[in-house]
Protein backbone atom coordinates (compact mmCIF):
# COMPACT_ATOMS: atom_id res chain seq x y z
CA UNK A 1 0.00 0.00 0.00
CA UNK A 2 2.88 2.30 0.79
CA UNK A 3 4.34 1.83 -2.68
CA UNK A 4 0.97 2.46 -4.23
CA UNK A 5 0.63 5.66 -2.21
CA UNK A 6 4.06 6.86 -3.30
CA UNK A 7 3.15 6.21 -6.92
CA UNK A 8 -0.02 8.25 -6.53
CA UNK A 9 1.94 11.11 -4.95
CA UNK A 10 4.45 11.12 -7.81
CA UNK A 11 1.61 11.01 -10.32
CA UNK A 12 -0.11 13.94 -8.61
CA UNK A 13 3.10 15.94 -8.60
CA UNK A 14 3.68 15.21 -12.30
CA UNK A 15 0.12 16.23 -13.15
CA UNK A 16 0.53 19.43 -11.15
CA UNK A 17 3.80 20.22 -12.96
CA UNK A 18 2.25 19.54 -16.35
CA UNK A 19 -0.69 21.78 -15.43
CA UNK A 20 1.70 24.54 -14.36
CA UNK A 21 3.71 24.27 -17.57
CA UNK A 22 0.59 24.32 -19.74
CA UNK A 23 -0.76 27.27 -17.76
CA UNK A 24 2.53 29.13 -18.15
CA UNK A 25 2.59 28.48 -21.90
CA UNK A 26 -1.02 29.60 -22.29
CA UNK A 27 -0.39 32.66 -20.14
CA UNK A 28 2.71 33.58 -22.13
CA UNK A 29 0.77 33.07 -25.33
CA UNK A 30 -1.97 35.41 -24.13
CA UNK A 31 0.57 38.05 -23.10
CA UNK A 32 2.33 37.83 -26.47
CA UNK A 33 -0.97 38.04 -28.30
CA UNK A 34 -1.95 41.14 -26.33
CA UNK A 35 1.48 42.67 -26.94
CA UNK A 36 1.13 42.17 -30.70
CA UNK A 37 -2.43 43.48 -30.64
CA UNK A 38 -1.70 46.66 -28.70
CA UNK A 39 1.59 47.52 -30.42
CA UNK A 40 0.34 47.02 -33.96
CA UNK A 41 0.65 50.33 -35.78
CA UNK A 42 -2.31 51.78 -37.64
CA UNK A 43 -2.16 54.20 -40.55
CA UNK A 44 -4.27 57.06 -39.24
CA UNK A 45 -3.97 59.23 -42.32
CA UNK A 46 -7.27 59.94 -44.07
CA UNK A 47 -5.48 61.38 -47.07
CA UNK A 48 -7.30 61.02 -50.38
CA UNK A 49 -5.28 60.01 -53.44
CA UNK A 50 -7.36 61.24 -56.38
CA UNK A 51 -5.04 62.37 -59.16
CA UNK A 52 -2.19 60.24 -57.78
CA UNK A 53 -0.78 57.14 -59.45
CA UNK A 54 0.57 54.27 -57.38
CA UNK A 55 2.28 51.04 -58.46
CA UNK A 56 2.00 48.09 -56.08
CA UNK A 57 4.02 45.00 -56.97
CA UNK A 58 2.83 41.56 -55.93
CA UNK A 59 -0.70 42.45 -54.87
CA UNK A 60 -2.76 39.32 -55.49
CA UNK A 61 -2.45 38.16 -51.88
CA UNK A 62 -1.25 39.11 -48.42
CA UNK A 63 -0.30 42.65 -47.50
CA UNK A 64 0.07 43.68 -51.13
CA UNK A 65 -3.57 42.85 -51.75
CA UNK A 66 -4.70 44.88 -48.73
CA UNK A 67 -2.40 47.76 -49.68
CA UNK A 68 -3.92 47.95 -53.16
CA UNK A 69 -7.43 47.66 -51.73
CA UNK A 70 -6.87 50.59 -49.37
CA UNK A 71 -5.32 52.78 -52.06
CA UNK A 72 -8.25 52.05 -54.37
CA UNK A 73 -10.62 53.22 -51.64
CA UNK A 74 -8.59 56.43 -51.34
CA UNK A 75 -9.26 57.14 -55.02
CA UNK A 76 -5.76 56.56 -56.39
CA UNK A 77 -5.01 55.27 -59.84
CA UNK A 78 -3.70 51.85 -58.77
CA UNK A 79 -1.45 49.89 -61.09
CA UNK A 80 -1.46 46.27 -59.96
CA UNK A 81 1.92 44.92 -61.09
CA UNK A 82 1.58 41.15 -60.86
CA UNK A 83 2.92 37.93 -62.29
CA UNK A 84 -0.50 36.24 -62.14
CA UNK A 85 -2.58 38.49 -64.38
CA UNK A 86 -5.69 36.32 -64.16
CA UNK A 87 -5.80 36.49 -60.36
CA UNK A 88 -5.06 40.22 -60.46
CA UNK A 89 -7.94 40.90 -62.83
CA UNK A 90 -10.36 39.12 -60.52
CA UNK A 91 -9.15 41.23 -57.62
CA UNK A 92 -9.37 44.35 -59.74
CA UNK A 93 -13.09 43.72 -60.27
CA UNK A 94 -13.47 43.20 -56.53
CA UNK A 95 -11.68 46.46 -55.73
CA UNK A 96 -13.72 48.43 -58.27
CA UNK A 97 -16.95 47.09 -56.80
CA UNK A 98 -15.89 47.86 -53.22
CA UNK A 99 -14.45 51.32 -53.83
CA UNK A 100 -16.39 52.63 -56.80
CA UNK A 101 -12.97 53.52 -58.23
CA UNK A 102 -12.68 52.46 -61.87
CA UNK A 103 -9.15 53.80 -62.19
CA UNK A 104 -7.45 50.48 -61.47
CA UNK A 105 -5.34 48.63 -64.03
CA UNK A 106 -3.46 45.34 -64.14
CA UNK A 107 -0.05 45.05 -65.73
CA UNK A 108 2.11 41.95 -66.13
CA UNK A 109 5.33 41.98 -64.11
CA UNK A 110 7.65 39.13 -63.20
CA UNK A 111 10.46 40.46 -61.01
CA UNK A 112 12.49 37.31 -61.67
CA UNK A 113 12.83 38.31 -65.34
CA UNK A 114 14.77 41.30 -66.63
CA UNK A 115 12.85 41.01 -69.90
CA UNK A 116 9.52 41.26 -68.07
CA UNK A 117 10.74 44.18 -65.96
CA UNK A 118 11.91 46.12 -69.01
CA UNK A 119 8.65 45.46 -70.87
CA UNK A 120 6.62 46.57 -67.86
CA UNK A 121 8.67 49.75 -67.35
CA UNK A 122 8.49 50.63 -71.04
CA UNK A 123 4.70 50.31 -70.94
CA UNK A 124 4.42 52.43 -67.81
CA UNK A 125 6.71 55.15 -69.18
CA UNK A 126 4.69 55.20 -72.41
CA UNK A 127 1.18 55.15 -70.93
CA UNK A 128 1.44 56.99 -67.61
CA UNK A 129 1.75 60.74 -67.18
CA UNK A 130 2.90 60.48 -63.59
CA UNK A 131 4.00 58.10 -60.84
CA UNK A 132 3.57 59.34 -57.30
CA UNK A 133 4.31 56.20 -55.29
CA UNK A 134 6.24 53.05 -56.20
CA UNK A 135 5.66 50.28 -53.65
CA UNK A 136 8.09 47.36 -53.82
CA UNK A 137 5.95 44.78 -52.05
CA UNK A 138 6.44 41.57 -54.06
CA UNK A 139 8.67 38.94 -52.52
CA UNK A 140 9.41 35.26 -52.43
CA UNK A 141 11.03 32.82 -50.04
CA UNK A 142 12.58 29.75 -51.63
CA UNK A 143 12.91 27.89 -48.36
CA UNK A 144 14.04 24.47 -49.51
CA UNK A 145 14.84 24.30 -53.21
CA UNK A 146 17.66 25.99 -55.05
CA UNK A 147 16.34 27.97 -58.00
CA UNK A 148 17.87 30.35 -60.52
CA UNK A 149 16.16 33.04 -62.60
CA UNK A 150 16.32 33.09 -66.40
CA UNK A 151 19.05 35.72 -66.03
CA UNK A 152 21.23 33.47 -63.88
CA UNK A 153 20.46 35.02 -60.50
CA UNK A 154 19.52 33.13 -57.36
CA UNK A 155 15.71 33.22 -57.29
CA UNK A 156 15.10 34.79 -53.86
CA UNK A 157 17.74 37.48 -54.35
CA UNK A 158 16.67 38.06 -57.95
CA UNK A 159 13.01 38.55 -57.08
CA UNK A 160 13.34 40.39 -53.77
CA UNK A 161 16.37 42.57 -54.49
CA UNK A 162 17.73 42.74 -58.04
CA UNK A 163 14.38 42.93 -59.82
CA UNK A 164 13.23 45.93 -57.72
CA UNK A 165 16.66 47.55 -58.18
CA UNK A 166 16.31 47.43 -61.97
CA UNK A 167 12.66 48.51 -61.90
CA UNK A 168 13.47 51.56 -59.78
CA UNK A 169 16.13 52.64 -62.27
CA UNK A 170 13.82 52.28 -65.23
CA UNK A 171 11.02 54.32 -63.59
CA UNK A 172 13.12 56.95 -61.84
CA UNK A 173 12.66 59.69 -64.44
CA UNK A 174 8.87 59.39 -64.21
CA UNK A 175 9.11 59.55 -60.42
CA UNK A 176 11.29 62.67 -60.63
CA UNK A 177 8.85 64.38 -63.01
CA UNK A 178 6.02 63.60 -60.58
CA UNK A 179 7.82 64.87 -57.47
CA UNK A 180 7.12 65.02 -54.63
CA UNK A 181 6.98 61.25 -54.98
CA UNK A 182 7.82 58.25 -52.84
CA UNK A 183 9.54 54.89 -53.13
CA UNK A 184 8.47 52.37 -50.49
CA UNK A 185 10.35 49.12 -49.93
CA UNK A 186 8.87 46.31 -47.86
CA UNK A 187 11.84 44.85 -45.95
CA UNK A 188 11.81 42.89 -42.68
CA UNK A 189 13.17 42.76 -39.14
CA UNK A 190 14.45 39.33 -40.16
CA UNK A 191 17.36 41.21 -41.72
CA UNK A 192 19.00 40.69 -38.31
CA UNK A 193 19.38 37.00 -39.25
CA UNK A 194 21.19 37.75 -42.50
CA UNK A 195 24.33 39.46 -43.72
CA UNK A 196 25.53 40.73 -47.07
CA UNK A 197 28.61 39.13 -48.61
CA UNK A 198 29.83 41.61 -51.20
CA UNK A 199 32.22 38.96 -52.51
CA UNK A 200 29.31 36.66 -53.29
CA UNK A 201 26.31 38.84 -54.21
CA UNK A 202 24.70 36.07 -56.30
CA UNK A 203 24.81 33.16 -53.82
CA UNK A 204 23.32 30.42 -55.99
CA UNK A 205 24.93 27.68 -53.86
CA UNK A 206 23.79 29.00 -50.47
CA UNK A 207 20.96 27.59 -48.39
CA UNK A 208 17.76 28.95 -50.02
CA UNK A 209 15.90 29.60 -46.75
CA UNK A 210 18.73 31.73 -45.38
CA UNK A 211 18.72 33.93 -48.47
CA UNK A 212 15.32 35.39 -47.57
CA UNK A 213 17.02 37.10 -44.64
CA UNK A 214 19.91 38.19 -46.85
CA UNK A 215 17.49 39.69 -49.38
CA UNK A 216 15.78 41.74 -46.66
CA UNK A 217 19.17 42.97 -45.44
CA UNK A 218 19.99 43.91 -49.03
CA UNK A 219 16.64 45.74 -49.40
CA UNK A 220 17.56 48.02 -46.52
CA UNK A 221 21.11 48.67 -47.76
CA UNK A 222 19.66 49.50 -51.18
CA UNK A 223 16.98 51.82 -49.81
CA UNK A 224 19.41 53.84 -47.72
CA UNK A 225 21.82 54.27 -50.62
CA UNK A 226 18.91 55.13 -52.91
CA UNK A 227 17.82 57.85 -50.48
CA UNK A 228 21.35 59.29 -50.43
CA UNK A 229 21.52 59.38 -54.23
CA UNK A 230 18.08 61.00 -54.53
CA UNK A 231 18.81 63.88 -52.16
CA UNK A 232 17.56 67.16 -53.63
CA UNK A 233 15.19 65.50 -56.15
CA UNK A 234 12.10 65.55 -53.91
CA UNK A 235 11.81 61.78 -54.43
CA UNK A 236 11.98 59.98 -51.08
CA UNK A 237 12.94 56.37 -50.38
CA UNK A 238 12.02 54.53 -47.18
CA UNK A 239 11.75 50.91 -46.11
CA UNK A 240 9.75 49.10 -43.46
CA UNK A 241 8.99 45.97 -41.51
CA UNK A 242 5.32 45.01 -41.92
CA UNK A 243 5.33 42.58 -39.00
CA UNK A 244 5.09 38.82 -39.04
CA UNK A 245 2.20 38.17 -41.38
CA UNK A 246 0.06 35.08 -41.85
CA UNK A 247 0.50 35.12 -45.62
CA UNK A 248 1.23 32.85 -48.56
CA UNK A 249 5.00 33.38 -48.35
CA UNK A 250 5.16 30.54 -45.80
CA UNK A 251 3.16 28.04 -47.88
CA UNK A 252 6.24 26.12 -49.02
CA UNK A 253 7.14 25.07 -45.47
CA UNK A 254 6.71 21.28 -45.32
CA UNK A 255 4.92 19.15 -42.76
CA UNK A 256 5.49 18.80 -39.80
CA UNK A 257 7.15 22.24 -39.51
CA UNK A 258 4.08 23.78 -41.12
CA UNK A 259 1.90 22.60 -38.22
CA UNK A 260 3.93 24.50 -35.65
CA UNK A 261 4.18 27.51 -37.94
CA UNK A 262 0.41 27.59 -38.45
CA UNK A 263 -0.10 27.54 -34.67
CA UNK A 264 2.36 30.40 -34.19
CA UNK A 265 0.76 32.35 -37.02
CA UNK A 266 -2.69 31.91 -35.49
CA UNK A 267 -1.48 33.15 -32.10
CA UNK A 268 0.98 35.91 -32.90
CA UNK A 269 0.91 36.95 -36.55
CA UNK A 270 -0.75 40.06 -37.89
CA UNK A 271 -3.52 39.76 -40.42
CA UNK A 272 -2.65 40.98 -43.93
CA UNK A 273 -4.77 44.08 -43.28
CA UNK A 274 -2.81 44.85 -40.11
CA UNK A 275 0.44 44.12 -41.92
CA UNK A 276 -0.38 46.63 -44.66
CA UNK A 277 -0.69 49.53 -42.23
CA UNK A 278 2.98 50.53 -42.13
CA UNK A 279 3.26 50.31 -45.91
CA UNK A 280 0.26 52.62 -46.22
CA UNK A 281 1.62 55.00 -43.60
CA UNK A 282 4.92 55.38 -45.44
CA UNK A 283 3.16 55.66 -48.80
CA UNK A 284 0.48 58.25 -48.02
CA UNK A 285 0.83 59.81 -44.57
CA UNK A 286 1.41 63.53 -44.30
CA UNK A 287 3.83 62.78 -41.45
CA UNK A 288 6.22 61.12 -43.89
CA UNK A 289 6.19 63.97 -46.42
CA UNK A 290 9.82 64.82 -47.17
CA UNK A 291 11.15 62.06 -44.89
CA UNK A 292 13.74 59.85 -46.57
CA UNK A 293 16.28 57.18 -45.75
CA UNK A 294 14.32 55.82 -42.78
CA UNK A 295 13.18 52.41 -41.61
CA UNK A 296 9.67 52.09 -40.18
CA UNK A 297 8.04 49.57 -37.89
CA UNK A 298 4.42 49.83 -36.73
CA UNK A 299 4.06 53.21 -38.44
CA UNK A 300 7.01 54.73 -36.58
CA UNK A 301 10.67 55.28 -37.47
CA UNK A 302 12.80 52.52 -36.02
CA UNK A 303 16.52 52.04 -35.48
CA UNK A 304 18.86 49.95 -37.62
CA UNK A 305 22.12 48.17 -36.89
CA UNK A 306 25.37 49.96 -37.67
CA UNK A 307 26.40 47.46 -40.33
CA UNK A 308 23.30 47.82 -42.48
CA UNK A 309 23.63 51.63 -42.37
CA UNK A 310 27.27 51.70 -43.50
CA UNK A 311 27.42 54.16 -46.47
CA UNK A 312 30.58 52.56 -47.88
CA UNK A 313 28.82 49.19 -48.00
CA UNK A 314 25.81 50.82 -49.65
CA UNK A 315 27.93 52.47 -52.33
CA UNK A 316 29.88 49.30 -53.12
CA UNK A 317 26.75 47.14 -53.20
CA UNK A 318 25.05 49.64 -55.53
CA UNK A 319 27.88 49.27 -58.03
CA UNK A 320 27.64 45.48 -57.79
CA UNK A 321 23.87 45.63 -58.39
CA UNK A 322 24.35 47.77 -61.49
CA UNK A 323 26.52 45.04 -62.97
CA UNK A 324 24.24 42.18 -61.96
CA UNK A 325 21.13 43.74 -63.51
CA UNK A 326 23.10 44.66 -66.65
CA UNK A 327 22.23 48.34 -66.77
CA UNK A 328 22.58 49.76 -70.28
CA UNK A 329 24.18 53.12 -71.19
CA UNK A 330 20.74 54.27 -72.39
CA UNK A 331 19.04 53.41 -69.07
CA UNK A 332 18.18 56.23 -66.65
CA UNK A 333 20.79 56.81 -63.96
CA UNK A 334 20.29 57.48 -60.28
Amino acid sequence: MMVFGVELTILNVCCALVTLVIGAIVGLGILLYLFVYFTTGVCKSQKRMEGKTVIVTGCTSGIGKETARDLAKRGARVIMACRNVEAANKLKDEFVKESGNNNIVVRKLDLASFKSIREFAAQINKEEQRLDVLIHNAGTAELWRKAVTEDGLEMTMGTNMYGPFLLTHLLIDLLKRSAPSRIVVVASEFYHLGSLNLNNPNPINSLPGYLYYVSKYANIVHTLELARRLEGTNVTANCLHPGVIDSGIWKSVPIPLSWGLKLLMAMFAKTPEQGAQTTLHVAVSEEVEGVTGKYFLDCRPYGLTRGVKDPSKGKKYWEICEELVKLQPTDPKI
